[in-house]
């Protein structure tokens, strides 16, 4: 949106004036941080003198500093870490804790991801800050949250899929169960500590009360689980390993191609009629088998077999542009670089 030519301030945004203390390191709760200064927020971002956050090291790749001097920050923290501004203090001394006190009493908002009690002995938990500062909004990430069994474990993304289900959903068929390719519970705790500190937030603006939020990793993992949850709570389906297919809906998965891989993802059965007619094969959506989707689901194996004899031969580019002209949802499985060369990207 273009700027008032007379008005030379920059434009207002949601979060000005908010100010957030990120006590948090790796991936969840900086990337809740993330967000609040993308909203607007400022982040004033407090780490141990020396190493810093834990990804200041996870590389290579770094971006050289300039001047050449040193490796540079990791590509990993630099994801985590925009709009933020950086202090190194030692909060296990005295005066180290007092300092993020200081800060603590200006902020309406602390993120951390420490261990259980973890703060308690500085000082920086959340009963003695919000004893300085009623309404702070101060939200703890961690493995497994406050209370419960697990609750003094550490925990890292790759540890929740586990042992929240989703990598028992990942992974070829006949493999061994696999993690996503990025941290995403890390993310999604990050997205849902975001939704939960503005709500706490708002409140705080309009009652001066601030509130103790507990996000975990497991928590955010077993809430994502989505369809999959629902179809063992209703009908006592377990999910199970079907690479690219989907458990309900078909076709909905990945079709080689002569040229790469291209998906398909058909989700009602006007889109299986067009998707029939696009690639010349329109007696498949007269098959009694095929018409509706529940019968796509029960003869899944029959109809995706005939289907990838099809898409075999096809280059992916026109394909892909064909069955989009058609109403197909549809696109190629690009590599990451050919995901920043795309031209609509």
């Amino acid at each position: 949106m273009a700027a008032d030519q007379n008005n030379t301030s920059a434009p207002k945004r949601a979060l000005d004036g908010v100010k957030v203390l990120d006590l948090s390191r790796v991936l969840a709760g900086p990337w809740c941080a993330q967000t609040l200064g993308d909203l607007g927020a400022e982040v004033i971002k407090v780490e141990a003198p020396g190493q810093g956050d834990d990804t200041r090291g996870w590389g290579p790749p770094f971006l050289p500093e300039e001047g050449g001097n040193g490796p540079g920050q990791s590509a990993y923290f630099l994801c985590a870490n925009r709009n933020k501004r950086s202090v190194a203090i030692d909060f296990s001394k005295p005066e180290g804790a007092e300092l993020v006190r200081r800060l603590a009493l200006k902020a309406q908002i602390v993120i951390e991801n420490y261990k259980v009690g973890g703060l308690a002995k500085y000082g920086l938990d959340y009963p003695s800050l919000s004893a300085l500062n009623p309404a702070l909004v101060y939200c703890s990430v961690t493995g497994f949250g406050q209370f419960g069994p697990y609750a003094e474990r550490g925990g890292y993304d790759f540890v929740a899929q586990g042992m929240g289900g989703l990598m028992s959903i990942t992974g070829q068929p006949g493999g061994e169960p696999t993690k996503v390719g990025v941290a995403l519970c890390d993310l999604f705790t990050g997205v849902y500590a975001t939704t939960a500190v503005l709500a706490a937030l708002r409140h705080a603006e309009r009652t001066g009360e601030g509130q103790h939020i507990d996000c975990a990793l497991l928590d955010t993992q077993i809430a994502m689980l989505a369809n999959q949850g629902m179809s063992y709570l209703v009908g006592g389906v377990v999910g199970g390993l079907m690479g690219n297919a989907h458990p309900t809906v078909v076709p909905y998965r990945a079709f080689r191609a002569a040229d790469g891989d291209i998906i398909v993802a058909v989700g009602n059965d006007g889109q299986f009629k067009a998707l029939c007619a696009a690639i010349a094969r329109p007696d498949l959506a007269d098959d009694p088998r095929f018409r509706r989707n529940a019968g796509r689901v029960v003869n899944r194996e029959v109809l995706e077999r005939m289907l990838s004899e099809v898409f075999a031969p096809l280059p992916v580019e026109a394909t892909a542009s064909r069955l989009a002209a058609a109403g197909v949802p549809c696109g190629p499985v690009n590599s990451i670089d050919k995901v920043f060369a795309d031209p609509h990207v």
